[in-house]
C-alpha cells in the first residue's frame, strides 16, 4: 500500500534521516525555527495540551554553560553545532488549557489540579511534541542530533526552573562531514505488530 507522502519526503523525514553528529557552520535562523514550530505545533496531544518548551542556546556564554552539563561524548558536538535547543516539559501547562481547549476549559481543574498528574501528562505529551520537533527539523532540510546524555539536574538548575523538566538537548544544523554513524537495525513489522 502506498503512502500519501511521496518517496522523496519519506526519505527526508525517515528513511535517509539520521541523528547528526557533525554540522557545517551555516547558521540556523530564528525564522527557520519559527517555521518548524509553526508546522509541528499541530501534532496531536492529549487535551490539546502544549507542554513542550524550547530554549534556544545561541550565545557563546550560554553554550559554555550547557556543554559542561553534557556527557563527555556529547560535549564537542554540542559546542560546535550551529544551534542547540533544550527541550523541556512545562509542568504548569494546564494554565493554558482554557484557551487551548475552549470547548472544555474546566479540564484544567477537573483533570490537572494535582501536580503529580500534571508532571506525568507533561512528560508524555512534551515527549510527543519533541518527536514532532525532530521530524520538523528534518522537514526544514536540517539535521537534528537529539541527546539524553546529560546531567538533567544540572541543565534544569542552569537554564530552567522547578516547573520545567528537561527532556533532551538537540543539536541542529546542516549535516557536516561524516555526520552519520552507520544505520542501526530496526525491528520488523512482525516483531512489533500484534493483531487481536
Amino acid at each position: 500500500m502506498s503512502l500519501a507522502l511521496d518517496a522523496v519526503a519519506q526519505d527526508l523525514l525517515f528513511r535517509e534521516a539520521r541523528t547528526a553528529n557533525t554540522f557545517t557552520d551555516e547558521p540556523v535562523t530564528d525564522e527557520q525555527i519559527q517555521a518548524i514550530y509553526d508546522l509541528v505545533k499541530y501534532g496531536p496531544t492529549a487535551f490539546n495540551q502544549t507542554p513542550l518548551r524550547i530554549t534556544l542556546v545561541r550565545s557563546p556564554e550560554a553554550r559554555e554553560r550547557l556543554v559542561k552539563h553534557m556527557a563527555e561524548g556529547n560535549r564537542a558536538k554540542t559546542a560546535a553545532a550551529p544551534l542547540v535547543a533544550i527541550l523541556s516539559a512545562d509542568n504548569e501547562f494546564h494554565e493554558d488549557l482554557p484557551a487551548l481547549l475552549p470547548h472544555f476549559p474546566q479540564a484544567k481543574d477537573v483533570f490537572f489540579s494535582e501536580r503529580p498528574v500534571r508532571e506525568g501528562s507533561a512528560l508524555l505529551n512534551a515527549a510527543l511534541q519533541a518527536a514532532y520537533f525532530i521530524v520538523g527539523v528534518r522537514a526544514a532540510g536540517l539535521a537534528a542530533g537529539p541527546m539524553t546524555g546529560l546531567d538533567f539536574a544540572g541543565v534544569q538548575k542552569e537554564f530552567l526552573d522547578d516547573d520545567h523538566t528537561p527532556l533532551m538537548v538537540v543539536n541542529i544544523g546542516k549535516p557536516g562531514e561524516d555526520a552519520w554513524f552507520p544505520r542501526s537495525p530496526r525491528l520488523s513489522y512482525d516483531e512489533v505488530v500484534t493483531t487481536v
